[in-house]
């Protein structure tokens, strides 16, 4: 499929649940309680229905979110009703790994080629303080994930000025001890605004000054570890490689975007930074074939906004886990 601004269209990142174990300072306010009920989510034959729409639009990347969706109890049993709908190419998860450890090899055997880890730090203080969580059981599952074969397995840290700059070199140092690939990624102002005050953000071009203080940053041009926006880079000394995402910073972040969110409760969005989104949950309850949703993946495409709305004063609607990471 083919967005008004020329792009091809063939990601589909599918949020399973909004709920989450963690607590992320960029990703849920404090005191938030606003959880769907369960009934609000969408049943697994409701997003099976939904990839065998989307693969038949020419969808081959797809991708099961949350919230955390490892709290989902049917989520081996989604991946592997993916791995049979003609046309799905890749199936990827993205995780925060605290309960991956005990899923890693079922996921794997149900058709999940590639995993992408949450890991904002290595002290097991200063993750608590930024996740709420314990990192021993994230490395336990990136460890389980290395072992279950997975084609790919990325590591992710959320930049924070004040809370995780002491973390940049320990990260490297890991992630090419590993030979994983581990990518930054600026703040972004989905759940709360205050993240993009000076006192919180940290810009990618600063963490590629601090990190080549002491390692020289090769570019890595037209290098892709799967379908994001990342920027890479081959660390000299330590070989580690580094992505860079700048969505703030980054002008033409947007100019190659190929995906839209499902989020948990049925709602087609086109574009992260902004609030267009269509209910797809009448068509899928409405009994009358996929004709509809046809429609309404279209329609939603056709709106699809050139860039994201962050630098323009973007006021969030509703919380990150709500509409899947």
């Amino acid at each position: 499929m083919i967005d008004p601004s020329g792009r091809t269209v063939d990601y589909l990142r599918i949020s399973v649940t909004d709920r989450c174990n963690e607590r992320c300072l960029y990703c849920l306010p404090e005191h938030y309680h606003g959880w769907l009920p369960q009934a609000g989510h969408l049943s697994a034959s409701e997003i099976l229905r939904i990839v065998r729409v989307a693969a038949a639009l020419g969808f081959r990347k797809f991708r099961l979110t949350g919230g955390e969706p490892l709290l989902r109890a049917d989520l081996v049993e989604i991946a592997r009703g993916m791995s049979a709908i003609p046309g799905v190419g890749v199936i990827g998860l993205s995780t925060n790994g605290t309960l991956l450890a005990g899923l890693a090899r079922p996921l794997r055997e149900a058709g999940v080629r590639t995993v992408n880890v949450s890991l904002d730090a290595l002290d097991p203080g200063c993750y608590r303080r930024i996740t709420g969580g314990r990192v021993a059981d994230v490395l336990a599952g990136i460890d389980a994930a290395l072992a279950a074969g997975f084609e790919r397995v990325k590591l992710n840290c959320v930049l924070m000025r004040g809370r995780n700059e002491g973390e940049l070199r320990p990260l490297v140092r890991f992630a090419a001890e590993r030979g994983l690939p581990l990518r930054f990624i600026e703040l972004m102002p989905l759940s709360r605004t205050d993240v993009l005050t000076e006192a919180n953000f940290l810009p990618v071009g600063e963490v590629m000054r601090i990190l080549g203080e002491e390692d020289r940053l090769i570019p890595q041009p037209g290098h892709r570890e799967g379908h994001g926006p990342a920027r890479y880079y081959r660390l000299e000394r330590s070989g580690a490689l580094v992505g860079f995402i700048g969505a703030l910073t980054n002008l033409a972040f947007c100019e190659q975007c190929n995906k839209v969110r499902l989020t948990s409760d049925g709602r087609l969005r086109p574009c992260l930074g902004d609030h267009l989104e269509t209910d797809l949950t009448p068509a899928l309850r409405a009994d009358d074939g996929d004709e509809s949703l046809r429609g309404l993946f279209a329609a939603t495409l056709a709106q699809k906004p050139a860039a994201h709305s962050f630098r323009e004063n973007y006021q969030p609607r509703r919380v990150m886990t709500a509409i899947g990471g």
